[in-house]
């Protein structure tokens, strides 16, 4: 078997130097008319589409949307939320003055309520419905529990 030629696993002739510099010219040539294109394309549009009068840099004419409206610094509204919160957890304050209602702080409500003990009911609540008879099972007619 001296006939056969060795497998080399590489190439045995370089690549053809024509094939890459015709590559090249195809593809500079298409670079080139894609640029000339979109210049066409823009004079073309800058001529036909004007851009209208130019804004003003001192008139800030803003029509706003309809209700609702999304929260633009929604960082500062937690805060001014959490903060009017606060201002009525721990301070005094009228809930309804026609009828005496007042508000007390919470750590002054929580010490109240360990002073005094929680509530308790004094009688326990009735029922208005009769309990149910146990049912009884169709297999051996005894009644279930529960």
């Amino acid at each position: 078997m001296p006939d056969e030629q060795p497998n080399h696993g590489h190439e045995t002739s370089d690549a053809s130097i024509r094939n890459l510099l015709i590559f090249a010219a195809g593809l500079s040539l298409v670079v080139i008319a894609g640029l000339i294109v979109s210049r066409v394309v823009f004079r073309y549009f800058v001529g036909h589409q004007g851009l209208g009068p130019p804004a003003s840099p001192f008139e800030n004419v803003r029509t706003l949307p309809p209700e609702p409206r999304l929260q633009v610094t929604a960082p500062k509204d937690l805060r001014q939320y959490k903060a009017a919160q606060d201002e009525i957890l721990n301070n005094y304050g009228w809930v309804d003055r026609q009828s005496g209602v007042v508000r007390i702080p919470i750590e002054r409500a929580m010490d109240i309520l360990l002073e005094r003990g929680f509530p308790v009911r004094t009688t326990a609540p009735q029922e208005h419905s009769t309990p149910k008879p146990p049912a009884k099972s169709p297999a051996t007619g005894k009644a279930s529990p529960g």
